[in-house]
């Protein structure tokens, strides 16, 4: 605040001037302390609060908007600490639908826009994050990944991103890729934490030692606990240990056991992780975590405590997020009781966004760039032999490594014996062997590699992708390798996207055209073109419930254990390349 600006705002709590709005005689839940304080009421000038207390009335005047709050409870606006939303959404159609919940503040991850962009997408992106009607930070892209081309970020440039107000640290690094190579990852940590700023953490299945090497080098937080003894081993480590409660991990019920320990709770946080537009219209955001939370026996000032002052401590935000009081943000909801957690009101920077779930404050539409909505970068179509597996032999057999996926995100590796004919490996669908193939779309454009995949169950067709994790690859599973071209191809002209295809024809198209990752069509129509794709990918054997999600983590760097990209096959057990030929 200026100088002025923080005059008016004592001038305010002194009664001097008046408020522009005042909610009055609720029953307040103060994180701070764990109480509840009954008939308080909290003055707001601009967009901060003033005063909190019991006597507001000499700030009240004919132009502030007054709020009666009796026989209700007023609680600090929702943060969700670990977001992805730079995935799936355009930023102004996910805010339509977190708003009216209670969000009013949200840390998101950007790692999805690097390797695909550059700085001017990430520039781009996190503009489209600002002047909007809640308040977004963002964590600067670690690049941790399997291929060469897309890992790290310049020293030079990773500064001037974690010198930005609303980068609030370096995104989740997975624990293998630091214990494996540390140098490359080490000089962005100190980079970091010169800046004053949090390193994020992804620490699942790293063992006692590991996991305090790993926090040795200066990692605060994980999102990665499955269950009450991975979360409590990571709080006596000093972690903020934040528990997932989103999509692609419910983590929220079992982990609720840690409450019988009677531990200190007070370093956990609730967030989601990443939402699917269905389950976002369907279920909510942050308000469906909090209220699980509750019914999971959480009691009410606990769960509220780790959606807001637990996050904001974390983050080092505190002194404008995370509670209700003097100074801070306006950020309040006012709901009909301490364990309904359903806002009749929505308030955030002083403004109502939202009455009884009704948005009344529409988010700010971002106009991306030109190169934002061209990121699809091949130098030609791509043919059928483009995805040919070249042998030395002419003929006969030989033993390869395929990447066997076990469930809807992890793999191993599985040898398998295939014959050689024309010194080519073929797709053999009757032993459930297809080929997955990555290609690169921005730094060693139309470079390709061709495996072998199994637990797909296809028959005929192809899958394909452009939003394959921490790399800037196009990602496509086939049992047909015209298929897999039509699929790329396809991708190419709408650039950016989720085809499936069978004999030349699209059986299921998802549009991402911004950055290749990023759909500009309402979440409606998103939830149901996902859901198109999913019946499409189940017509052709793909037995996986969200089989875009397990197509485009195979060239992830984090989930076990045998990965792809356009460089090759990587084991994550020790992060180094294996040759597809045994």
């Amino acid at each position: 605040m200026s100088i002025s600006e923080t005059k008016e705002l004592m001038n305010t709590a002194l009664g001097i001037e008046k408020a522009d709005l005042v909610v009055l005689n609720g029953t307040l839940l103060n994180v701070y302390t764990g109480e509840f304080i009954d008939k308080c009421s909290v003055s707001v000038k601009g967009e901060k609060i003033a005063y909190v207390g019991g006597s507001p009335e000499d700030g009240i005047g004919n132009e502030t908007i007054v709020i009666d709050a009796a026989g209700r409870t007023i609680i600090p606006g929702f943060i969700d600490g670990h977001a992805h939303i730079a995935w799936l959404y355009n930023i102004s159609e996910f805010l339509k639908y977190v708003i009216p919940g209670g969000t009013t503040t949200i840390v998101t991850e950007s790692m999805e826009i690097f390797p695909v962009s550059g700085y001017a997408g990430l520039l781009d992106f996190l503009d489209s994050l600002q002047d909007q009607p809640v308040k977004i930070f963002a964590t600067a892209p670690a690049m941790v990944s399997i291929s060469g081309s897309a890992r790290g970020v310049p020293g030079k440039m990773i500064r001037k991103i974690l010198a930005r107000k609303d980068i609030l640290g370096l995104g989740e690094t997975y624990w293998q890729s630091l214990l494996h190579d540390p140098d490359y990852l080490l000089s962005s940590f100190e980079e970091t934490l010169a800046a004053g700023k949090k390193l994020e953490g992804h620490s699942a299945g790293a063992g006692e030692k590991k996991l305090s090497a790993y926090v040795a080098a200066g990692i605060t937080s994980c999102h990665e606990p499955i269950n009450a003894k991975e979360v409590t081993e990571r709080l006596r480590l000093g972690l903020c240990v934040m528990i997932r409660e989103g999509s692609i991990r419910r983590d929220l019920e079992t982990i609720s056991r840690i409450k019988e320990t009677g531990i200190s709770l007070r370093r956990l946080a609730l967030v989601t992780d990443g939402v699917t537009p269905k389950d976002l219209i369907e279920k909510g955001y942050m308000e469906y975590v909090v209220q699980k939370a509750i019914d999971c026996g959480f009691d009410p000032v606990t769960a509220v405590q780790m959606a807001t002052l637990n996050v904001a401590e974390h983050f080092s935000i505190d002194n404008i997020v995370g509670g209700i009081a003097p100074g801070r943000y306006a950020d309040m909801l006012i709901l009909p009781g301490p364990r309904i957690i359903r806002p009749d009101y929505v308030i955030s920077k002083g403004k109502i966004l939202a009455e009884k779930g009704k948005l009344l404050s529409s988010p700010r539409e971002h106009r991306f760039s030109e190169e934002s909505r061209n990121s699809i970068n091949l130098p030609r179509k791509l043919k059928a032999d483009d995805f040919e597996i070249l042998c030395k032999k002419e003929a006969g057999e030989t033993e390869v490594r395929v990447i066997d996926q076990i469930t809807g995100l992890v793999t191993k590796e599985a040898r398998v014996v295939l014959p050689v004919k024309e010194a080519k490996i073929n797709a053999d669908t009757s032993i459930d062997v297809i080929k997955v193939a990555a290609i690169d779309r921005k730094n060693n454009t139309g470079k390709i590699f061709t495996g072998l995949l199994r637990g797909f169950k296809m028959k005929s067709g192809a899958i394909a992708s452009s939003a394959a994790w921490d790399t800037s690859d196009i990602i496509v599973v086939g049992a047909d390798d015209s298929d897999m071209a039509f699929a790329v191809n396809r991708i190419k002209e709408i650039q950016g996207g989720c085809i499936v295809c069978d004999s030349g024809k699209i059986l299921a198209e998802l549009p991402l055209p911004i950055f290749g990752i990023i759909s500009d069509t309402p979440a409606g129509t998103l939830a149901a073109q996902m859901e198109e794709v999913n019946k499409a990918a189940a017509a052709l054997g793909i037995p996986f419930s969200d089989p875009m999600l397990t197509l485009v983590t195979l060239t992830g760097a984090a989930i076990p254990y045998l990965r792809i990209c356009e460089e090759g096959l990587v084991n994550l057990k020790d992060g180094k390349p294996v040759s597809l030929f045994v």
